[in-house]
């Protein structure tokens, strides 16, 4: 697919002016990823058969992201699947962005022990200067915000994917979509995991504490 869709605005009006940019609720938008995050069994048979390969054994606990905005350049999202210790499956849609600007990072984990309770972990950074990552993957199972995307293209074989990072190719068949540029406000969303090839973090806070205290 090499045509590049125009989507209206959340309100339904259109703006012909507007042929190489897509703006819509991102809410709607995750809609669109269903069919290929609906596929396990299939990956879970390509995933034995080596033709997916997860990078590490994720923790059993997801964890919560949030940023005021976020700027990235190449995106590609994905259905694919994460793989715990266990050696069971979990579906994920992977969000990959080549180069990734994020404003008031959070991150945080809950963790239940016994005796003492919830434990909390927060991470928080880009309050003055943005986060920057490249070659970001974040491996999601919920994901909500407000985007606006260039060149977008929704319905693309997810194994001939070239706008993102080089690695963000998906099984071919699956669904995907990708665009020149991708810039999100009120970013919300929950993972098992993530990887980056670089991850600066201005103004880097980590705090433990008791009790459940998460970014959303």
């Amino acid at each position: 697919m090499t045509g590049s869709p125009h989507l209206s605005d959340p309100s339904g009006a259109s703006d012909p002016s507007e042929d190489t940019s897509g703006r819509v609720r991102w809410r709607r938008f995750a809609v669109l990823t269903l069919p290929a995050v609906a596929v396990t069994a299939g990956l879970g048979i390509a995933l034995a058969q080596g033709v997916l390969a997860a990078s590490f054994a994720v923790s059993g606990q997801q964890f919560k992201v949030s940023a005021s905005s976020l700027e990235g350049e190449g995106f590609a999202q994905y259905g694919s699947v994460d793989v715990n210790a266990r050696q069971e499956l979990i579906p994920v849609a992977v969000t990959a962005i080549r180069e990734a600007k994020l404003h008031s990072l959070c991150q945080s984990v809950v963790t239940s022990l016994p005796v003492i309770g919830d434990i909390s972990l927060n991470l928080t950074a880009g309050d003055k200067s943005p986060v920057e990552a490249s070659n970001l993957f974040v491996d999601a199972t919920q994901l909500s915000g407000d985007a606006v995307f260039s060149n977008i293209e929704i319905g693309r074989d997810a194994s001939t994917l070239d706008k993102g990072p080089a690695e963000a190719q998906g099984m071919q068949d699956l669904f995907a979509q990708q665009a020149d540029t991708v810039s999100i406000t009120d970013l919300r969303q929950t993972a098992w995991a993530t990887n980056a090839g670089t991850f600066k973090l201005s103004g880097l806070s980590m705090n433990v504490s008791k009790g459940k205290k998460e970014c959303f």
